[in-house]
Protein backbone atom coordinates (compact mmCIF):
# COMPACT_ATOMS: atom_id res chain seq x y z
CA UNK A 1 0.00 0.00 0.00
CA UNK A 2 0.89 3.59 -0.31
CA UNK A 3 1.94 6.11 2.00
CA UNK A 4 0.32 9.22 3.96
CA UNK A 5 -2.14 10.30 0.88
CA UNK A 6 -2.45 14.35 2.14
CA UNK A 7 1.45 14.67 1.26
CA UNK A 8 0.89 14.67 -2.66
CA UNK A 9 -2.93 15.41 -3.73
CA UNK A 10 -4.30 13.36 -6.86
CA UNK A 11 -5.79 14.42 -9.45
CA UNK A 12 -9.61 14.65 -10.64
CA UNK A 13 -9.22 11.84 -12.84
CA UNK A 14 -11.43 11.54 -15.79
CA UNK A 15 -14.77 9.70 -14.95
CA UNK A 16 -16.11 6.82 -16.96
CA UNK A 17 -20.05 5.86 -15.89
CA UNK A 18 -19.68 2.45 -17.27
CA UNK A 19 -20.66 0.30 -13.62
CA UNK A 20 -24.48 0.03 -12.59
CA UNK A 21 -26.06 -1.12 -9.53
CA UNK A 22 -29.02 -3.68 -10.48
CA UNK A 23 -32.51 -4.52 -8.70
CA UNK A 24 -34.28 -7.09 -9.67
CA UNK A 25 -36.99 -5.24 -10.92
CA UNK A 26 -34.49 -4.25 -13.82
CA UNK A 27 -33.90 -0.60 -11.98
CA UNK A 28 -30.53 0.29 -12.64
CA UNK A 29 -27.95 3.48 -11.51
CA UNK A 30 -25.17 4.04 -12.99
CA UNK A 31 -21.49 5.58 -11.62
CA UNK A 32 -18.02 5.46 -11.90
CA UNK A 33 -15.93 2.71 -10.49
CA UNK A 34 -13.34 3.46 -7.93
CA UNK A 35 -13.03 -0.07 -5.88
CA UNK A 36 -11.96 -3.51 -7.71
CA UNK A 37 -13.76 -4.01 -11.02
CA UNK A 38 -15.48 -7.44 -9.96
CA UNK A 39 -19.37 -8.47 -10.54
CA UNK A 40 -21.30 -8.99 -7.03
CA UNK A 41 -24.49 -9.79 -5.91
CA UNK A 42 -25.41 -9.38 -2.31
CA UNK A 43 -27.85 -7.41 -0.03
CA UNK A 44 -28.71 -3.77 -0.50
CA UNK A 45 -28.96 -2.16 2.77
CA UNK A 46 -27.62 1.73 4.03
CA UNK A 47 -26.28 3.30 6.73
CA UNK A 48 -26.79 7.09 7.72
CA UNK A 49 -23.47 7.77 9.95
CA UNK A 50 -21.99 10.65 8.49
CA UNK A 51 -18.48 9.39 9.38
CA UNK A 52 -16.56 6.17 10.25
CA UNK A 53 -16.17 4.01 7.08
CA UNK A 54 -13.45 1.99 7.90
CA UNK A 55 -15.02 0.82 10.79
CA UNK A 56 -18.39 -0.20 8.85
CA UNK A 57 -16.89 -1.91 5.97
CA UNK A 58 -14.62 -3.85 8.31
CA UNK A 59 -17.66 -4.60 10.46
CA UNK A 60 -18.72 -8.39 9.97
CA UNK A 61 -22.31 -7.93 10.37
CA UNK A 62 -21.97 -6.33 6.95
CA UNK A 63 -21.26 -9.65 5.59
CA UNK A 64 -22.89 -10.23 2.20
CA UNK A 65 -23.95 -7.13 1.66
CA UNK A 66 -23.71 -4.00 -0.51
CA UNK A 67 -23.56 -1.17 1.39
CA UNK A 68 -25.15 2.33 0.61
CA UNK A 69 -23.59 5.24 2.39
CA UNK A 70 -26.57 7.85 2.82
CA UNK A 71 -23.86 10.83 3.79
CA UNK A 72 -22.91 12.30 0.73
CA UNK A 73 -19.36 12.94 0.41
CA UNK A 74 -17.03 9.43 1.49
CA UNK A 75 -13.02 8.93 1.60
CA UNK A 76 -12.00 12.81 2.45
CA UNK A 77 -9.96 11.67 5.25
CA UNK A 78 -8.48 7.97 3.87
CA UNK A 79 -8.03 5.15 5.75
CA UNK A 80 -5.91 5.06 9.00
CA UNK A 81 -2.59 2.90 9.29
CA UNK A 82 -2.64 -1.05 9.88
CA UNK A 83 -0.90 -0.97 13.46
CA UNK A 84 -2.02 -3.05 15.87
CA UNK A 85 -2.70 -3.30 19.68
CA UNK A 86 -3.52 -5.71 21.65
CA UNK A 87 -3.29 -8.22 18.75
CA UNK A 88 -5.82 -6.44 16.90
CA UNK A 89 -5.91 -4.12 14.00
CA UNK A 90 -6.14 -0.57 16.16
CA UNK A 91 -8.80 1.93 14.12
CA UNK A 92 -10.09 -1.34 12.08
CA UNK A 93 -13.14 -3.97 13.64
CA UNK A 94 -12.28 -6.58 11.87
CA UNK A 95 -8.66 -7.92 9.58
CA UNK A 96 -10.68 -7.34 6.26
CA UNK A 97 -13.31 -6.00 4.53
CA UNK A 98 -16.70 -7.62 4.77
CA UNK A 99 -18.92 -5.90 2.32
CA UNK A 100 -19.83 -7.72 -0.90
CA UNK A 101 -19.64 -3.44 -2.51
CA UNK A 102 -19.86 -0.10 -2.16
CA UNK A 103 -22.56 2.49 -3.20
CA UNK A 104 -21.56 6.11 -2.23
CA UNK A 105 -22.47 9.59 -3.78
CA UNK A 106 -19.23 10.99 -4.30
CA UNK A 107 -16.05 9.77 -4.11
CA UNK A 108 -13.33 12.55 -2.74
CA UNK A 109 -10.32 11.42 -4.69
CA UNK A 110 -8.00 13.63 -2.44
CA UNK A 111 -7.89 12.85 1.36
CA UNK A 112 -6.30 14.59 3.99
CA UNK A 113 -6.27 13.71 7.82
CA UNK A 114 -3.52 13.45 10.41
CA UNK A 115 -3.68 9.79 10.25
CA UNK A 116 -4.53 8.79 6.86
CA UNK A 117 -2.40 6.05 5.52
CA UNK A 118 -3.79 5.05 2.22
CA UNK A 119 -6.69 6.02 0.22
CA UNK A 120 -9.94 4.23 0.34
CA UNK A 121 -9.91 3.61 -3.13
CA UNK A 122 -6.59 1.36 -3.15
CA UNK A 123 -7.55 0.08 0.06
CA UNK A 124 -10.93 -1.67 -1.94
CA UNK A 125 -8.78 -2.25 -4.81
CA UNK A 126 -6.03 -4.34 -2.65
CA UNK A 127 -8.96 -6.09 -0.89
CA UNK A 128 -10.93 -6.62 -4.18
CA UNK A 129 -14.12 -4.56 -3.21
CA UNK A 130 -16.26 -3.34 -5.85
CA UNK A 131 -17.10 0.52 -5.59
CA UNK A 132 -19.38 2.93 -7.29
CA UNK A 133 -19.26 6.62 -7.29
CA UNK A 134 -21.87 9.23 -8.43
CA UNK A 135 -25.26 7.63 -7.77
CA UNK A 136 -28.05 8.89 -6.24
CA UNK A 137 -27.92 7.53 -2.75
CA UNK A 138 -30.75 9.69 -1.52
CA UNK A 139 -33.30 7.91 -4.32
CA UNK A 140 -31.96 4.38 -3.62
CA UNK A 141 -31.94 5.15 0.15
CA UNK A 142 -36.01 5.86 -0.90
CA UNK A 143 -36.70 3.00 -2.51
CA UNK A 144 -34.78 0.64 0.64
CA UNK A 145 -37.27 2.61 2.78
CA UNK A 146 -40.06 2.07 0.97
CA UNK A 147 -39.62 -2.19 -0.22
CA UNK A 148 -37.26 -2.81 2.47
CA UNK A 149 -33.39 -4.40 2.43
CA UNK A 150 -33.32 -5.75 -1.29
CA UNK A 151 -31.18 -8.05 -3.86
CA UNK A 152 -28.98 -6.16 -5.68
CA UNK A 153 -25.66 -6.84 -7.76
CA UNK A 154 -22.86 -4.49 -9.18
CA UNK A 155 -21.80 -5.01 -13.43
CA UNK A 156 -19.58 -4.31 -15.23
CA UNK A 157 -19.41 -4.27 -19.34
CA UNK A 158 -18.39 -8.27 -19.73
CA UNK A 159 -18.95 -8.67 -15.84
CA UNK A 160 -22.36 -10.09 -14.99
CA UNK A 161 -23.67 -12.47 -11.66
CA UNK A 162 -26.98 -13.79 -10.68
CA UNK A 163 -28.99 -11.96 -8.01
CA UNK A 164 -28.70 -13.87 -4.39
CA UNK A 165 -29.57 -13.48 -0.75
CA UNK A 166 -26.20 -14.33 1.44
CA UNK A 167 -29.49 -14.61 3.83
CA UNK A 168 -29.27 -18.09 2.75
CA UNK A 169 -25.48 -18.36 4.03
CA UNK A 170 -24.66 -19.39 7.28
CA UNK A 171 -22.60 -15.92 7.80
CA UNK A 172 -21.59 -16.54 11.13
CA UNK A 173 -19.37 -19.53 9.88
CA UNK A 174 -18.07 -17.56 7.13
CA UNK A 175 -16.83 -14.68 10.05
CA UNK A 176 -16.48 -16.41 13.15
CA UNK A 177 -12.57 -17.16 13.88
CA UNK A 178 -11.36 -20.75 13.42
CA UNK A 179 -9.20 -20.90 16.57
CA UNK A 180 -9.22 -20.50 20.55
CA UNK A 181 -7.60 -17.14 20.50
CA UNK A 182 -6.42 -15.31 23.90
CA UNK A 183 -5.84 -11.67 24.54
CA UNK A 184 -4.94 -10.22 28.09
CA UNK A 185 -4.30 -11.21 31.31
CA UNK A 186 -6.34 -9.71 33.72
CA UNK A 187 -8.28 -10.89 36.32
CA UNK A 188 -11.75 -11.80 35.52
CA UNK A 189 -11.84 -14.59 32.82
CA UNK A 190 -13.99 -13.70 29.77
CA UNK A 191 -15.27 -16.32 27.51
CA UNK A 192 -16.15 -14.28 24.09
CA UNK A 193 -18.41 -16.46 21.55
CA UNK A 194 -17.00 -14.98 18.22
CA UNK A 195 -20.22 -14.74 15.68
CA UNK A 196 -18.50 -11.95 13.88
CA UNK A 197 -17.09 -9.70 16.74
CA UNK A 198 -16.01 -6.20 16.35
CA UNK A 199 -12.82 -5.35 17.42
CA UNK A 200 -13.94 -2.60 20.25
CA UNK A 201 -15.32 -5.17 22.01
CA UNK A 202 -12.71 -6.58 22.32
CA UNK A 203 -10.90 -3.66 23.45
CA UNK A 204 -13.69 -2.54 25.61
CA UNK A 205 -13.32 -5.70 27.68
CA UNK A 206 -9.46 -6.01 28.06
CA UNK A 207 -10.35 -2.41 29.68
CA UNK A 208 -12.29 -3.53 32.70
CA UNK A 209 -9.29 -6.19 33.48
CA UNK A 210 -10.53 -9.13 31.95
CA UNK A 211 -8.74 -12.36 29.80
CA UNK A 212 -10.88 -13.02 27.31
CA UNK A 213 -11.13 -16.33 25.31
CA UNK A 214 -12.52 -15.57 21.80
CA UNK A 215 -13.83 -19.23 20.90
CA UNK A 216 -15.54 -20.17 17.19
CA UNK A 217 -19.18 -19.61 17.33
CA UNK A 218 -20.41 -23.62 17.37
CA UNK A 219 -17.42 -24.32 20.37
CA UNK A 220 -18.65 -26.05 22.87
CA UNK A 221 -17.78 -23.63 25.83
CA UNK A 222 -19.15 -24.87 28.66
CA UNK A 223 -16.75 -27.01 28.86
CA UNK A 224 -14.41 -24.15 29.85
CA UNK A 225 -14.04 -22.53 33.40
CA UNK A 226 -14.87 -18.97 33.26
CA UNK A 227 -16.22 -15.71 35.35
CA UNK A 228 -18.45 -14.63 32.62
CA UNK A 229 -19.72 -14.97 29.03
CA UNK A 230 -20.06 -12.68 26.30
CA UNK A 231 -22.04 -13.52 22.99
CA UNK A 232 -21.10 -11.55 20.26
CA UNK A 233 -22.67 -9.47 17.18
CA UNK A 234 -22.68 -11.74 14.01
CA UNK A 235 -24.49 -10.81 10.38
CA UNK A 236 -27.18 -13.10 9.18
CA UNK A 237 -30.39 -15.19 10.80
CA UNK A 238 -29.49 -15.93 14.15
CA UNK A 239 -31.67 -19.37 13.64
CA UNK A 240 -28.81 -20.76 11.26
CA UNK A 241 -26.69 -21.02 14.61
CA UNK A 242 -28.14 -23.93 15.87
CA UNK A 243 -24.75 -24.96 17.89
CA UNK A 244 -24.52 -21.55 19.76
CA UNK A 245 -28.27 -21.64 20.73
CA UNK A 246 -27.68 -24.63 22.51
CA UNK A 247 -24.64 -24.19 23.99
CA UNK A 248 -26.08 -20.86 25.37
CA UNK A 249 -29.17 -22.70 26.40
CA UNK A 250 -26.49 -25.20 28.68
CA UNK A 251 -25.16 -21.82 30.25
CA UNK A 252 -28.25 -20.54 31.42
CA UNK A 253 -28.59 -23.02 33.50
CA UNK A 254 -24.70 -22.66 34.45
CA UNK A 255 -26.15 -19.33 35.87
CA UNK A 256 -22.75 -17.21 35.26
CA UNK A 257 -23.06 -13.67 34.03
CA UNK A 258 -23.72 -13.57 30.48
CA UNK A 259 -23.64 -9.67 28.18
CA UNK A 260 -24.84 -10.30 24.63
CA UNK A 261 -24.62 -7.75 21.92
CA UNK A 262 -26.67 -7.24 18.49
CA UNK A 263 -26.73 -10.56 17.01
CA UNK A 264 -26.44 -11.84 20.73
CA UNK A 265 -29.09 -10.57 21.75
CA UNK A 266 -31.25 -12.65 19.23
CA UNK A 267 -29.18 -15.55 20.18
CA UNK A 268 -30.16 -15.70 23.75
CA UNK A 269 -33.26 -14.58 23.41
CA UNK A 270 -33.82 -18.23 21.27
CA UNK A 271 -31.92 -20.11 23.93
CA UNK A 272 -34.28 -18.29 26.54
CA UNK A 273 -37.21 -19.91 24.26
CA UNK A 274 -37.96 -16.96 22.35
CA UNK A 275 -38.63 -16.19 18.75
CA UNK A 276 -36.63 -13.88 16.78
CA UNK A 277 -37.81 -11.98 13.30
CA UNK A 278 -36.50 -10.48 10.00
CA UNK A 279 -36.89 -6.24 10.33
CA UNK A 280 -38.32 -4.63 7.16
CA UNK A 281 -35.28 -2.87 6.37
CA UNK A 282 -32.93 -2.70 9.61
CA UNK A 283 -30.99 -0.32 11.75
CA UNK A 284 -28.55 0.25 10.44
CA UNK A 285 -26.83 4.12 11.99
CA UNK A 286 -25.15 5.76 14.63
CA UNK A 287 -28.43 8.00 15.78
CA UNK A 288 -31.13 5.30 16.53
CA UNK A 289 -32.85 6.60 20.04
CA UNK A 290 -33.58 3.80 22.55
CA UNK A 291 -35.27 4.28 25.77
CA UNK A 292 -34.41 1.95 28.88
CA UNK A 293 -38.04 0.01 29.73
CA UNK A 294 -40.06 1.52 32.36
CA UNK A 295 -37.99 4.90 32.86
CA UNK A 296 -37.88 8.62 30.64
CA UNK A 297 -33.96 7.32 30.26
CA UNK A 298 -33.62 7.87 26.18
CA UNK A 299 -29.81 7.20 24.90
CA UNK A 300 -28.93 7.92 21.39
CA UNK A 301 -26.71 4.49 19.58
CA UNK A 302 -25.40 2.49 16.67
CA UNK A 303 -26.84 -0.15 15.03
CA UNK A 304 -26.05 -2.72 12.59
CA UNK A 305 -28.38 -5.67 11.79
CA UNK A 306 -31.30 -6.80 9.58
CA UNK A 307 -33.32 -9.19 12.11
CA UNK A 308 -34.78 -8.43 15.83
CA UNK A 309 -35.79 -10.06 19.06
CA UNK A 310 -39.72 -10.70 19.35
CA UNK A 311 -40.03 -9.66 22.81
CA UNK A 312 -43.43 -11.16 23.66
CA UNK A 313 -42.05 -14.59 22.50
CA UNK A 314 -40.08 -14.46 25.80
CA UNK A 315 -41.62 -16.31 28.90
CA UNK A 316 -42.49 -14.17 32.39
CA UNK A 317 -38.38 -15.47 33.27
CA UNK A 318 -37.49 -12.80 31.17
CA UNK A 319 -37.85 -8.57 30.36
CA UNK A 320 -37.83 -5.71 28.15
CA UNK A 321 -34.35 -3.81 28.48
CA UNK A 322 -34.17 -1.27 26.06
CA UNK A 323 -36.77 -0.40 23.22
CA UNK A 324 -36.44 1.35 20.23
CA UNK A 325 -38.32 4.89 20.01
CA UNK A 326 -38.67 4.91 16.15
CA UNK A 327 -40.13 1.66 15.85
CA UNK A 328 -41.03 0.31 19.31
CA UNK A 329 -39.04 -3.22 18.43
CA UNK A 330 -36.73 -4.80 21.11
CA UNK A 331 -33.87 -3.46 21.75
CA UNK A 332 -32.07 -5.84 24.80
CA UNK A 333 -33.17 -8.50 27.09
CA UNK A 334 -32.62 -9.41 31.02
CA UNK A 335 -33.19 -11.97 33.09
CA UNK A 336 -35.61 -10.81 36.47
CA UNK A 337 -33.22 -12.80 38.67
CA UNK A 338 -30.59 -13.86 36.99
CA UNK A 339 -27.40 -12.10 35.65
CA UNK A 340 -28.02 -12.36 32.05
CA UNK A 341 -28.70 -9.40 29.64
CA UNK A 342 -28.36 -8.01 25.99
CA UNK A 343 -28.42 -5.20 23.67
CA UNK A 344 -29.52 -4.81 20.11
CA UNK A 345 -27.53 -2.25 19.88
CA UNK A 346 -23.61 -1.54 20.07
CA UNK A 347 -22.14 0.28 23.26
CA UNK A 348 -18.88 -0.08 22.29
CA UNK A 349 -19.71 1.66 18.74
CA UNK A 350 -16.44 2.99 16.94
CA UNK A 351 -17.27 5.25 15.62
CA UNK A 352 -20.55 6.39 17.06
CA UNK A 353 -21.99 7.36 20.13
CA UNK A 354 -20.67 6.11 23.68
CA UNK A 355 -23.84 6.65 25.79
CA UNK A 356 -24.09 3.11 26.66
CA UNK A 357 -20.60 2.38 27.66
CA UNK A 358 -21.66 1.56 31.49
CA UNK A 359 -23.35 -1.88 30.17
CA UNK A 360 -19.74 -3.02 30.25
CA UNK A 361 -18.96 -2.02 33.99
CA UNK A 362 -22.54 -3.47 34.58
CA UNK A 363 -21.10 -6.97 32.94
CA UNK A 364 -18.00 -6.72 35.07
CA UNK A 365 -19.97 -5.71 38.41
CA UNK A 366 -22.16 -9.08 37.58
CA UNK A 367 -19.08 -10.61 37.35
CA UNK A 368 -17.40 -9.61 41.13
CA UNK A 369 -20.83 -9.72 42.63
CA UNK A 370 -21.91 -13.38 41.47
CA UNK A 371 -20.48 -14.86 44.51
CA UNK A 372 -22.91 -12.32 47.01
CA UNK A 373 -25.98 -12.87 45.21
CA UNK A 374 -27.37 -11.67 42.10
CA UNK A 375 -27.46 -8.03 40.99
CA UNK A 376 -30.19 -6.36 39.29
CA UNK A 377 -28.70 -5.79 35.71
CA UNK A 378 -28.35 -2.21 34.95
CA UNK A 379 -28.08 -0.28 38.30
CA UNK A 380 -27.19 3.25 36.53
Amino acid sequence: MTGNPSAAPAAQPTLNFDTRLLFPDGTAHEGYSFGFRKAIAGEVVFNTAMSGYPESLTDPSYQGQILVLTYPLIGNYGVPPMVKEHELLKYYESENIHIAGLIISEYSFESSHWNAWNTLSSWLIDQQIPAIGGVDTRAITKVLRENGSMPGKIVFPGQDVDFADPNEDNLVAQVSTKEVLTYGSGKHKIVLVDCGVKHNIIRKLLERDTTVVRVPWDYDFTKLDYDGLFISNGPGDPKQCTPTIANIAKALKMEKPIFGICLGNQLMALAAGGDTFKLKYGHRSHNQPVILKGTPRCFITSQNHGFATLADSLSGEWEELFVNINDNTNEGIKHKTKPFFSTQFHPEASSGPTDTDFLFDDFIEMIEKTGDGRPNPLTH
